[in-house]
């Protein structure tokens, strides 16, 4: 009677750990996560132009999901040109900002919004621009990309 009790709750331990999973190998397989990185070119230029130019890096559209509200304008009054990140559906994964001014003089600007931190929803850019055009494009790097997301001219109002 006792070996009948001993190899039945053998075998409801045995039929347990097969329902578990216990009895299947165990070997963890690690593949490392693929990294792109987009280079950017652009065409020099012996003047600096103040319309958008045909060059490698065109204007591209960031992904559903990382999409972000930025608003850029020009101030009428002293030809600052200013920008705003209103946040977004991908506000979250956006690394930094970047803006580059071409200014109507031949001046370049190039600075970076929060200087190195990611930016948060509400922060602003400010640029001193001319009384004339002057050419603003604006970078987002979100997932390890670049996009370039606006290459415009501002005219002043005056």
């Amino acid at each position: 009677m006792k070996r009948a009790i001993i190899l039945a709750a053998f075998a409801t331990l045995v039929c347990c750990a097969l329902i578990a999973g216990c009895t299947s190998p165990t070997q963890a397989v690690i593949t490392p996560v693929e990294t792109t990185v987009v280079t950017l070119f652009t065409t020099p230029t012996p003047t600096p132009s103040v319309t958008p130019v045909p060059s490698l890096d065109l204007v591209a559209t960031l992904p559903s999901g990382q999409f972000v509200d930025l608003q850029l304008t020009k101030d009428r009054t002293n030809s600052e040109i200013h920008l705003l990140f209103n946040g977004g559906k991908g506000e979250v994964f956006v690394q930094n900002i970047r803006m580059k001014v071409t200014r109507s003089d031949g001046t370049i600007i190039d600075q970076y919004m929060d200087d190195g931190q990611s930016p948060k929803r509400g922060d602003e850019l400010v640029i001193g621009g001319t009384r004339g055009s002057d050419r603003c494009e604006v970078y987002v790097t979100t997932g390890n990309k670049i996009y370039k997301v606006m290459d415009q001219p501002l005219l002043s109002m005056r």
